[in-house]
């Protein structure tokens, strides 16, 4: 690996030895991108024994050491195998799934890192990264003739007569490349290998239909190339309830002709790939025809760039808990900071969360609206399809301004419309705060442009991001429970500021301790004329001191809106003249809590 200053940590990434394994391969590939790091001097290390581990370790005297770890790749390593090496020890999961990650201890490794995009970060010992895509440039022509290509190990729910069967039913002529490569773990004498390439080839019927069948084992850029010579690459997978990410499409994304799926748990990272690549949606031709579009976020995210700054945040966040006197009191500081955080989200995501915890400490409740008019504002009259998708109906819309009562009526169209498209959320929500997510679906959608670059700070369980992309946007997503928070994400290497159409954040401006740099962060990731949407409590009579929930940071006034919110979103400006007073706030919170929302809608100035 790449050598670098000898002042820098020293982390150690252990492999398995058996070169030809899919398992062995994603280590290596992870290994080499991080051989350019800035931060540490990562040392790569192909073992087979307890001993070649501990020598290792002897040799490169680590900080940390990172497992490639996998039960069938590395069978002999066990706690006791490194239970007396020094540093945090952190092990891979690849069968990774959000209760697996739930669940995992720190009885084996001390902590886990996963490569599975879709992770919430729920548990305070396990870390995620997203996929590493290899560099590539596809200097192949398109075939004339379609040439559907597939590869993997030849097990049971690889799907390979599926794609023999599909591309027959919609090509008179094409040619079906199927790489089968012999698993040493699995399948050493290519028994089932075989056996699959028999049923493909007794598919095969119409006389334009040519099957190509091959079983050696490719090295990283000879598989690449014989996927980037495929028209398209198809991988058709059982459901497969329970299992990790699939690493077939990593080296398929890479190589560059479009991607056909199916919808197995597999590839759920690819779920919200936009236009449909999956074919319980789309044919193949249709797919085809879209290209490398839905692909192009991805592959833009899943680069060796950041890769490495996801590694390197793990490495810091595992040194910095270890230098606690015991690895106990260490995850005890990682789980107050995680309780912290979440408690600070799920308050944003659901206010109930303060009515349960003044409840338990014995204190009072307080209605949730004063006026007795909760059920007004739940859908029920309303026709869904009626609504279908215009809302607020009643006169021109004003975007900075109180959502009072008044603006609870106007947007209940809005809000039914959120429950007929994410109801299980929406019925956990407080009926009357669900204002500011109508308003925010409603601002976002009327004035992104077409094909616009949105982003959602604070993401999870947002209804309004989630109404968005029920309804067909493609959204960004960031938030600390689900990737980073907005100070991370702008520091990660691919933020591009400057490159978004529309950045909105519901209900987060009042749980951020810095909120002018939020502010300025957003304004920085916008176009010109780009927008940003907020919404966040509201008291124009609060001052500093007075009592406010405990997962906010202060209650917002026209003062702060004036002299430093505003302000602090560099070269912007209110879309339209504000409306924030409010002298009789009408929603009140469980603890006697009385305050209101209000919206903050800003467009940067143009070019």
């Amino acid at each position: 690996m790449q050598k670098i200053a000898s002042n820098e940590p020293c982390v150690l990434y252990i492999n398995g030895s058996e070169p030809n394994c899919g398992v062995h391969q994603f280590g290596r590939a992870i290994a080499k991108a991080l051989a350019n790091s800035r931060s540490y001097r990562f040392v790569y290390r192909a073992v087979a024994s307890p001993q070649e581990l501990h020598e290792a370790a002897a040799e490169a005297r680590p900080a940390a050491i990172i497992y490639n770890y996998h039960p069938a790749t590395m069978p002999w390593l066990e706690r006791n195998t490194i239970a007396g090496l020094d540093g945090p020890q952190i092990g891979t999961i690849h069968e990774i799934t959000q209760a697996v990650a739930d669940v995992a201890t720190s009885q084996t490794f001390h902590y886990h890192i996963a490569a599975d995009p879709t992770l919430l970060l729920k548990n305070p010992i396990v870390f995620k990264t997203g996929r590493l895509l290899p560099e590539y440039q596809n200097k192949f022509p398109r075939p004339v003739t379609p040439v559907i290509g597939t590869w993997g190990f030849g097990y049971a729910g690889k799907g390979f007569e599926r794609v023999v069967r599909t591309v027959q039913n919609e090509f008179d002529e094409a040619t079906i490349r199927l790489h089968m490569p012999v698993s040493p773990f699995m399948d050493a004498d290519g028994t089932q290998a075989s056996a699959i390439a028999a049923r493909c080839s007794d598919l095969v019927a119409k006389p334009g239909i040519k099957l190509i069948v091959s079983h050696e084992f490719l090295s990283t850029q000879d598989m690449l190339d014989f996927l980037a010579q495929n028209t398209l690459n198809a991988f058709f997978y059982a459901e497969n309830l329970g299992r990790g990410i699939s690493s077939v499409l990593d080296l398929a994304l890479a190589a560059g002709p479009p991607v056909a799926l199916t919808r197995s748990f597999m590839f759920r990272h690819l779920f919200e790939a936009r236009p449909s690549i999956f074919v319980e949606d789309r044919n193949l031709r249709e797919i085809i025809a879209s290209d490398i579009k839905p692909l192009r976020r991805f592959r833009s995210e899943w680069t060796a760039e950041n890769m490495v700054w996801d590694y390197e945040r793990i490495v810091a966040k595992a040194l910095a808990a270890h230098q606690a006197k015991t690895p106990t009191s260490a995850i005890s500081s990682i789980k107050r900071k995680v309780r912290a955080r979440q408690l600070r989200f799920f308050h944003r995501l659901n206010r109930r969360l303060s009515f349960e915890i003044e409840k338990l400490e014995g204190q009072g409740t307080t209605p949730w609206l004063t006026d007795g008019a909760e059920n007004a504002y739940r859908p029920g009259g309303a026709s869904i399809k009626q609504s279908a998708f215009t809302v607020a109906p009643h006169g021109p819309r004003r975007y900075n301004r109180i959502l009072d009562n008044a603006a609870r009526r106007m947007y209940g169209p809005t809000v039914a419309l959120l429950f007929s498209l994410v109801p299980d959320v929406m019925e956990r929500k407080i009926p009357t705060a669900n204002v500011q997510q109508a308003f925010v679906f409603d601002a976002v959608k009327t004035l992104a442009p077409p094909d616009a670059r949105i982003l959602s700070v604070g993401s999870f369980e947002d209804t309004a991001c989630m109404g968005l992309k029920a309804i067909g946007l493609e959204v960004e997503e960031i938030d600390p429970l689900i990737n980073y928070d907005l100070d991370e994400f702008m520091r990660r290497p691919s933020t591009s500021k400057g490159s978004y159409d529309v950045v909105f954040a519901t209900s987060v401006l009042e749980h951020v301790e810095d909120d002018a740099t939020f502010m300025r962060d957003i304004s920085d990731l916008l176009k010109p004329n780009g927008v940003g949407v907020l919404t966040c409590d509201y008291n124009d009579q609060y001052k500093n001191g007075d009592p406010i929930p405990r997962v906010c940071h202060r209650m917002y006034t026209q003062m702060d809106f004036r002299d430093r919110i505003i302000p602090s979103a560099r070269n912007c400006s209110l879309i339209d003249m504000p409306s924030w007073d409010c002298p009789n706030p009408d929603f009140v919170l469980a603890g006697g809590f009385r305050y209101t929302f209000a919206t903050i809608v800003f467009r940067k100035a143009g070019n």
